[in-house]
Formats: structure tokens, C-alpha cells, sequence
């Protein structure tokens, strides 16, 4: 299956960058910050699975304060992106040859001002592919709402019709079919084949650079 898109709306952890180390210093900070060092690599993962699907965490932080633990995590997290998140292998060889094939975008849950997430993206030279960045920290709703979605097709000057969502998570997916917009799902975050699967995305691909093979 070949998708013909005008606007590509890209997720940006597990999609553009690999963030599994900055999840894995995040819970490291926030279980220090209410007194407990023990911490395992599955919880690392699922705690940010929980926060995508705006789940609550108290089942996996039990007998604490979860919400000083989440305050702690997401404060460690933002700040361990700026020097444990790293492009996912190749990525800018992708972007520059999806940037000639659409407009592309990024957005983020991250709740981070846009200005520094650009300082980000510059860092790693990826900065200039996008014409349209929006944050948490840009629309009254996160995903899986379409809101941000629909704001970006705006900025980008096409239709949500004739965009493709990317991303590795369930909330990317359910956002993208809300907004009425093409859906492919990547591989390469913290969300299995069958999870994703379940959401019946356009196309499901190993990761980002795949994509350029299947548009028109």
C-alpha cells in the first residue's frame, strides 16, 4: 500500500529519537526523590506506555505519593532528553527525502516550550525539515485528542485529509483516525506489533526510514 500525502505529522520520542535512556534516568531521579533506588528497565518503559494512554501510574508506584513521583519523573525526563534522547539511526537521510516528497511537522506531548525543543532539534541537524513544531504546551488537549493534529495541518496549508500521522504509540494512531488523516505506525518506540496492530493504522513499518517507500 502507497500513501499520497501533502503533509507529514511526525511524532517526535520513539519516532525521530530514541528516548529509552532518558525514560531509564527519569525513573532513576523519581524513585530517589521519594526514597527508593530500586528500579528495573520494564518499569522504565511502562511507566511512559501509561502516560501516553494518559493511564494513571498508581498501580505501578504503589505506597507513594504518585503525583510527587510523576513531578519528579517528568521534571528528570525533560531534562535527561537534552543529553540521553539521540536521533534514531539514519533519521536525517529520511527526513531530508520525505521533506521532497511533503510539508512536514512535529509534535510532541513533551511539555516543553517549542523554542527549546528547535534548540533540540538543532543539536541533532534536524531542525530545518520541519516548516511546523507544536508541544503539550500549544493545545488545551493532548493526544489522542486530533487537536494538535488539526492545528498543524493549518500552519502547514493542507488539508488533515491529506496528511499522514507517524508515530510509535496507540494515542498517535487513535489521534490521527480522529482527525481524519492517514495513520502508519513505526516500531521502533515502546508500544508491540499487536498493540498497534489493534488500532488498524494505514501501514505499520520496522521504523521511520521505511517510509519513504510507501508514499507516492
Amino acid at each position: 500500500m502507497k500513501l499520497k500525502v501533502k503533509g507529514i505529522l511526525l511524532d517526535l520520542d520513539g519516532t525521530i529519537v530514541d528516548s529509552r535512556e532518558a525514560y531509564l534516568e527519569a525513573i532513576k531521579v523519581a524513585f530517589v526523590a521519594i526514597g527508593q533506588k530500586i528500579v528495573n528497565t520494564e518499569t522504565a518503559t511502562e511507566i511512559p506506555r501509561k502516560l501516553e494512554q494518559n493511564l494513571s501510574i498508581s498501580d505501578i508506584i504503589t505506597g507513594v505519593d504518585a503525583e510527587k513521583f510523576l513531578d519528579a519523573y517528568l521534571k528528570a525526563y525533560y531534562k535527561a532528553t537534552t543529553s540521553k534522547a539521540k536521533p534514531m539511526q539514519s533519521v536525517s537521510k529520511t527526513l531530508e527525502e520525505l521533506s521532497k516528497k511533503a510539508k512536514l511537522a512535529l509534535i510532541t506531548m513533551r511539555h516543553v516550550p517549542k523554542e527549546k525543543l528547535k534548540e533540540e532539534l538543532e543539536k541533532f541537524g534536524l531542525a530545518k525539515y520541519f516548516q511546523c513544531v507544536i508541544t503539550a504546551l500549544d493545545t488545551n488537549l493532548p493526544k489522542p485528542s486530533p487537536e494538535a493534529l488539526i492545528k498543524c495541518a493549518k500552519q502547514l496549508g493542507v488539508r488533515i485529509n491529506e496528511c499522514a500521522v507517524v508515530g510509535d504509540s496507540i494515542s498517535d494512531i487513535r489521534a490521527g483516525k480522529a482527525a481524519g488523516a492517514k495513520t502508519v505506525a513505526v516500531l521502533s518506540g515502546i508500544f508491540t506489533r499487536d498493540e498497534l496492530e489493534m488500532e488498524k493504522p494505514d501501514l505499520i513499518l520496522e521504523n521511520i526510514n521505511k517510509l519513504p517507500y510507501f508514499l507516492k
